[in-house]
């Protein structure tokens, strides 16, 4: 029985990148993104800037998208949008436009999850890459959330660990900027940790209760070292920069693991799928795989431009969701906030 063909137009504006992707039931077309580089020189992403980039760049990288998967806008089948969590300012701005494009070409309209978006993106059809099956447990690790997530169906997942206060991704970043490199800092202390000796500087790792995660007194560990450290010695940090890098990630990384560890001990599930941004880690990246010949693990590691915020993923959801007829009316609100 030959599947209809449904098509997706999924649009992302949660945070500072705007991207619209167009999928042929699990099947991606396109996936445009457009960076907002105008932060960079902040340190950080400013929400007003990011809504009025959002604002420019929309119907350029929605008219790409549709160009790119040689598709006519009415062709398509629904438009999912981001409702949360994200940037207020920034999350009105797809909503807005997918719920006017799918009012004008009468088509239905549906919210996703952002998060939920990061775990499913391991069911998007890609060459090479194999979909876990229920359950599996989840580690979504990005700039804002930290996350173990029992994963029982497409609908059906539950918080079984999260993090009490900074996210791992924020953790990577502030400490980027302790060593005083240039936003954004995460992907930098991955680049110089691999260059360096992961065990020249021990850090204490926290001790939190049960599945949860906390990494605001690692950060506070971090910025006390180098003061001291720089005090003892300016040129400190130019000169064992690759060994710090390493030593942070290396005690994030064994954080992340101790907890999974944990987790499958507790609900015996073995397929262990991670996503978000942060995900793009290459430490993280390669402790995980090892996890397979170490623990009998089963891992998904997703594709990179599935690591990061991306519509594709968007899509993926939406397309779940058009199957079980899980629309929106117009009324639908975006959330800064949001739960599974």
């Amino acid at each position: 029985m030959q599947i209809p063909e449904v098509y997706i137009l999924a649009i992302e504006s949660s945070c500072d990148d705007t991207a619209a992707a167009v999928l042929c039931n699990e099947k991606v077309l396109s996936n445009v993104v457009a960076n907002q580089l105008i932060h960079n020189q902040y340190g950080g992403v400013v929400p007003e800037l990011a809504s009025r980039a959002h604002q420019q760049n929309i119907v350029p990288v929605i008219e790409a998208a549709l160009k790119k998967a040689n598709i006519k806008k009415e062709q398509l089948s629904a438009i999912a949008f981001t409702q949360g969590p994200g940037l207020m300012g920034s999350l009105l701005v797809g909503s807005s436009f997918a719920k006017s494009m799918a009012l004008a070409l009468q088509i239905p309209l549906i919210a996703v999850n952002h998060m939920h978006a990061h775990i499913l993106a391991h069911f998007i059809d890609e060459k090479g890459f194999d979909k876990p099956s229920f359950p599996f447990l989840a580690l979504t690790i990005s700039g804002g959330h930290t996350q173990i997530v029992r994963v029982d169906d497409f609908f059906d997942l539950t918080i079984i660990g999260e993090t009490t206060d900074d996210a791992v991704g924020e953790a990577f970043d502030k400490s980027a900027k302790i060593l005083g490199l240039p936003y954004p800092g995460g992907p930098l202390v991955d680049k110089y940790a691999q260059l360096g000796n992961p065990k020249a500087f021990p850090f204490t790792k926290p001790k939190v209760p049960g599945l949860d995660f906390s990494f605001s007194g690692l950060k506070t560990a971090i910025l006390y070292f180098i003061q001291k450290k720089k005090i003892e010695k300016p040129e400190f940090i130019e000169e064992n920069l690759n060994d710090i890098c390493a030593s942070i990630q290396y005690t994030i990384i064994e954080i992340l693991m101790d907890k999974l560890k944990m987790a499958v001990k507790e609900t015996g599930i073995k397929q262990i799928a991670i996503g978000g941004g942060v995900s793009a880690n290459s430490g993280i990246r390669n402790t995980l795989k090892e996890t397979e010949t170490k623990y009998g693990w089963k891992t998904y590691i997703p594709k990179f431009e599935y690591t990061t915020d991306n519509a594709a993923m968007i899509g993926i959801v939406g397309y779940q969701k058009f199957l079980s007829q899980k629309f929106e009316t117009a009324e639908v609100v975006s959330k800064a906030r949001i739960q599974f």
